[in-house]
């Protein structure tokens, strides 16, 4: 569980921890659409130290959050090349034979590089500082104006989060069932790409095995207990803005005004 943050709860005692889980979504969701928005090293930047900022007040330790650039460090890589090697230019800086790198790739991949990183920082920081009942709270709040067309946004709440809390859980069932495999004599280091990507199918058996049974544990349990999620029910826990909300909600409104300033400009 170690290796993968996306999913995970951190429990600290911080502004961050103790903000509204509503505002945390929606300033996440509205971060995640501004990365997209921005495209100058300047915006990036801004976005960058509004990042590092909430990293910092969270008390969650950043080598805690790098874990979760593990998933996606080939598809970053990937990602990188593919921008470096065909991304068009006017000034070149390196050629051999069908490969050209320009300038402008570069700068291109040096930017997506970092747009996947900061939503994986965005996105992990959310989910552990925040617990998964109060995930679910706050993703039914913000679908709760799609009821009036009939779309049960309870279900789709609960299934976000049993999906968002199923990745831990998966990640370590699959390194128990490599070591077990292990212990067998299986061996997934060597070899070339081929060969240890098909080194990883029997793997896929019982790791598929093993999340059925878990999600029919899970069904049963929330069954036993009446578990229904368009019944009218009560909150334990009733959310309400505090000044703490308030100073949050000034200082995001200055950095993403600040983001907005630097794609107008």
């Amino acid at each position: 569980m170690l290796k993968v943050a996306i999913g995970q709860y951190y429990p600290e005692k911080s502004p961050i921890h103790s903000l509204d889980p509503r505002l945390k979504l929606i300033c996440s969701f509205s971060f995640i659409v501004l990365l997209f928005l921005i495209n100058s090293a300047l915006g990036y930047a801004v976005a960058a130290v509004f990042v590092a900022v909430c990293i910092k007040i969270s008390k969650v330790p950043f080598s805690f959050i790098l874990r979760g650039l593990r998933a996606i460090f080939v598809l970053l890589l990937f990602t990188i090349a593919l921008n470096i090697i065909f991304m068009p230019g006017e000034d070149l800086i390196f050629r051999a034979g069908f490969i050209t790198v320009y300038r402008e790739g570069i700068i291109r991949a040096a930017m997506m590089a970092t747009r996947l990183v900061l939503l994986i920082f965005s996105s992990s920081l959310l989910t552990l500082t925040t617990p998964p009942i109060e995930l679910t709270g706050a993703i039914e709040f913000v679908l709760t104006p799609l009821k009036k067309i009939k779309v049960p946004a309870a279900e789709i709440a609960m299934m976000m989060t049993i999906a968002l809390r199923f990745i831990p859980t998966l990640v370590e069932e699959m390194d128990k069932i490599m070591k077990a495999q292990k212990a067998r004599g299986a061996d997934f280091e060597t070899g070339g790409l081929i060969k240890k990507a098909k080194s990883l199918i029997p793997l896929l058996i019982p790791l598929f095995i093993s999340a059925f049974r878990r999600a029919d544990e899970l069904a049963m349990a929330m069954e036993a207990r009446c578990y229904r999620p368009d019944a009218p029910r009560t909150r334990m826990k009733i959310y309400r803005f505090t000044s703490t909300d308030l100073i949050a909600v000034c200082v995001v409104v200055l950095f993403f005004g600040m983001m907005l300033l630097t794609r107008v400009f």
